[in-house]
């Protein structure tokens, strides 16, 4: 809940910090506030998730939840304004991602420790939908928080963290035997850097350079790519050589893990640009074309998308209980064509759609994600040795999270790549058709497409923040004003060149679901782990390479 709370309560963050983000040089502090967290998952949950197998799972688990209470109420205590004040809430969500990941990392091989094989696809049934629905819910208790106060945006989460620390340190007992080891050093760096590096380029990306909406051509962007790249290579040459690495690259031969693994990184990545394009198709166009105001757009996209959260509470548990009986391939390849065609539903949608195919199709894609998500995970984990199951934990964490990561910046620079083509003369021919003198059209049609994205992302009226810092505004008639920053005239003049950039975000997204699909159908067929007491290791040697067993 907390990984998606602040993206919708951004608009009150900033605004109770005194610090307008889309001006210039702002826009890196929007940009970590949203991906910060996100990033710092993606690179931490496997070295911590190693760290669980070696110096137990709970501990480790445990200590997530301290480190995630003090940086929660650190957050809400944010003592500066504007740029300091931004940058103390940046900090510490990285620390707060650092307890998430400890958390996240060892939670499934917790559960999968705990469970006997015929009850596994149920806990992580449950424990997997939950977390996924707890992202949606965030979206919608940020808008009902930030409307009372932003900084109760992050007093929530922290009697959930304080009460989820006590618990956790009274309830939870150590049910699989820890081994100790040599911490990889090198394969840490190599990993972090190489990620970090990577994912930060990657977010940069997305910001325009040198004339360019995007900024791929950036040197700097492009040297973090590259040298992500090459360190992330430097780091699995390191693995395969240390004697007890922190990425087991040979459970990726293990056929149900690669593909599971591989599916679920390209469902976060469809699924994250889902989200994000959803928040801007209602809080740009939608809402404010029936009727709603811009600035109440975050809390009203919150509960308009409520039906995916839905989906995804009603297909987890059900799904996971029965690819108990029925293996994880059904299910998990099954619901990824339901994604898939969720997709193509909405692509056929026109902008200003009416909400009940709307709703059906969200539902419809929570209930595909739903029937994956929970059968995937119970396969992934049921595939490695229990000593594994720690890092196996946050290997598909990290598949998961940096799928997320990368969602924003492969869906945004295709959103941004669409209006592109056509959203400069579009605005500029619509602004100077109500007064506005055709020089300061030119320059505002002219600003990256980005900036227009962000404005409504963030619940601000586009047009007032446009033209409102160089006054043009005030020159203009009483008639045209209520025009130009009326619920109509933006989304309808968006909303072709918007539309165009839609219809490429969901086909790639449909696409991704599709190949998804093929990978989860190549899993192999039904294996159920050898039966063990709840607690115990279910196997000592991992089984050899592809082999399966059906029930």
């Amino acid at each position: 809940m907390d990984a998606s709370i602040v993206i919708i309560s951004l608009p009150a963050i900033f605004r109770g910090i005194g610090l307008d983000p889309l001006a210039a040089g702002n826009i890196g502090y929007l940009l970590w506030m949203i991906l910060g967290y996100l990033l710092v998952s993606a690179v931490l949950v496997v070295v911590l998730g190693r760290l669980g197998d070696m110096f137990g799972r709970v501990r480790i688990y445990n200590l997530g939840f301290l480190v995630f209470a003090v940086a929660s109420i650190a957050l809400s205590l944010d003592p500066f304004r504007a740029g300091a004040g931004a940058l103390w809430l940046i900090l510490w969500r990285v620390v707060q991602a650092f307890g998430g990941s400890m958390l996240t990392a060892n939670s499934a091989a917790i559960l999968t420790d705990a469970f006997p094989s015929r009850q596994r696809g149920m806990a992580l049934g449950i424990n997997q939908i939950t977390a996924l629905a707890g992202q949606f819910l965030g979206l919608l208790a940020g808008g009902l928080l930030a409307a009372v106060d932003w900084r109760a945006v992050f007093w929530v989460s922290v009697p959930v963290s304080v009460t989820g620390t006590v618990w956790s340190y009274l309830s939870l007992r150590e049910t699989a035997a820890g081994g100790r080891g040599r911490v990889d050093w090198l394969g840490n760096l190599t990993f972090a850097s190489g990620a970090g590096i990577l994912l930060a380029g990657i977010t940069y990306g997305i910001q325009p350079y040198g004339g360019h909406p995007t900024g791929w051509t950036n040197p700097w962007v492009l040297s973090g790519l590259i040298g992500g790249v090459f360190l992330l290579l430097v780091f699995c040459v390191v693995e395969s050589r240390v004697a007890e690495p922190m990425f087991r690259l040979s459970l990726f031969r293990v056929r149900a893990f690669a593909a599971g693994n591989l599916a679920a990184l390209l469902t976060a990545i469809a699924r994250g640009g889902l989200q994000f394009m959803l928040i801007i198709w209602l809080q740009g166009i939608w809402l404010p074309l029936h009727g709603y105001d811009f600035e109440d757009t975050p809390l009203w996209a919150g509960i308009f998308m409520l039906p995916l959260t839905l989906g995804f509470l009603l297909a987890g548990p059900v799904s996971g209980y029965l690819s108990d009986r029925f293996g994880a391939r059904i299910f998990s390849t099954a619901g990824l064509l339901v994604v898939a065609g969720s997709f193509l539903g909405l692509l056929a949608l026109p902008v200003d759609f009416d909400y009940g195919p709307f709703a059906a199709l969200l539902l419809l894609n929570g209930l595909g994600q739903g029937m994956f998500s929970s059968p995937n995970t119970s396969s992934i984990m049921g595939s490695v040795p229990a000593k594994y199951r720690g890092v196996a934990s946050g290997m598909r964490s990290t598949f998961q999270n940096s799928g997320t990561a990368l969602s924003i910046g492969v869906f945004f620079s295709l959103m941004v790549s669409g209006l592109a083509a056509t959203l400069p003369k579009t605005l500029s021919s619509g602004l100077t058709a109500h007064g506005v003198p055709a020089a300061t059209a030119h320059q505002v049609a002219s600003l990256p497409p980005v900036s227009t994205l962000f404005a409504t992302f963030l619940g601000n009226n586009p047009i007032a923040h446009l033209l409102g810092s160089g006054g043009t505004l005030d020159q203009l008639t009483a008639a045209q004003r209520a025009t130009l920053t009326g619920h109509s005239f933006f989304p309808e003049l968006v909303s072709g060149p918007f539309h165009h950039g839609l219809a490429i975000v969901f086909s790639v997204a449909a696409g991704m679901a599709l190949v998804s699909a093929v990978a989860s159908a190549l899993r192999g067929g039904h294996e159920r782990a050898d039966e063990a007491p709840a607690g115990g290791a279910e196997r000592a040697e991992p089984k050899k390479p592809g082999a399966t067993r059906s029930s």
